[in-house]
């Protein structure tokens, strides 16, 4: 069979993202022409994980390109988008990609003339070579029009990844759920660290690292039904100490009582509660709001 068509590519932001996704399609024997790199450390990263490659201006890696990769900030992009346009930087019918899981391909509606692309990574990233090596079987979040799906989906596997679809009017919510699952999980951790070192505990991270793991396994594979602790108990008392424990910490005490909310919601559906202890826990979580 014959190998497929090779593209001259270039990278608009050497973020954590650009430099990495850059690495990998140039790992699969696409050409990459130039990299816009602004701060020190972004081009530090560009020359350590795109060796070779010329750091340019990004007009110039783009009017050059047949695939421009824009891995910038969510609040960077719309204006980008419309900047190249309107400058005319962008070449007409060439691939344009974007890396952000928030739009979709609408964010190119004023840049008619290029082939959209969203292809958002469902990884959290170091910027480093460590990412390289993560990538293979990462899912993907594509939206595209469907006569460019198959390119879309094609650059996916050539980097390693797995492809997922997601429909345009779906991406603020697919969106969302990588955010509440990574990012606030994160804020999560961290809080309970927080609360164990405040506490006086030794070894914080460690204690909590087997039940973090066994908890995010039941909850993958069980789903509602892996639920434990004092909301799927119905234990109003423990839950009373909880806020009691809290009210120094008023932001987590708020987040505590929107978390079991949430629980207590999703466990009576479950079948874990039953409507009178689903009524009692909610009595408890809306006291001092």
């Amino acid at each position: 069979m014959d190998a497929p068509p090779r593209l001259r590519f270039g990278v608009v932001g050497a973020g954590r993202v650009g430099a990495v996704l850059g690495a990998a399609l140039r790992l699969s024997g696409h050409n990459c022409i130039g990299v816009s790199a602004v701060s020190d450390l972004s081009r530090l990263r560009a020359e350590a994980l795109l060796p070779g490659v010329p750091i340019r201006a990004a007009d110039q890696v783009v009017a050059e390109s047949e695939l421009v990769i824009l891995a910038v900030p969510d609040s960077v992009l719309p204006d980008l988008i419309r900047g190249f346009s309107s400058s005319e930087v962008f070449v007409p019918g060439q691939f344009v990609v974007h890396t952000s899981g928030n739009y979709g391909i609408s964010v190119f509606d004023s840049a008619p003339q290029v082939s959209p692309m969203a292809i958002h990574p469902v990884m959290t990233f170091t910027g480093t070579s460590v990412d390289l090596a993560r990538l293979p079987d990462t899912p993907f979040g594509v939206t595209t029009t469907q006569t460019l799906r198959p390119v879309a989906e094609a650059l996916v596997v050539e980097m390693g990844g797995e492809p997922v679809w997601v429909p345009e009017e779906s991406r603020v919510m697919y969106h969302t759920a990588m955010v509440m699952s990574a990012n606030y999980l994160n804020v999560l951790v961290n809080e309970a660290v927080s609360l164990l070192t405040q506490s006086g505990m030794e070894s914080p991270k460690r204690l909590l690292a087997p039940l973090l793991s066994a908890s995010l396994d039941n909850a993958l594979r069980l789903g509602d039904k892996g639920l434990t602790g004092p909301v799927a108990r119905g234990d109003r008392e423990v839950i009373r100490k909880h806020l009691e424990a809290l009210q120094e910490r008023p932001s987590a005490q708020n987040a505590y009582r929107a978390l079991a909310r949430l629980s207590t919601d999703r466990a009576l559906a479950a079948g874990l509660l039953s409507v009178d202890q689903a009524a009692d826990l909610l009595i408890e979580l809306g006291e001092g709001t």
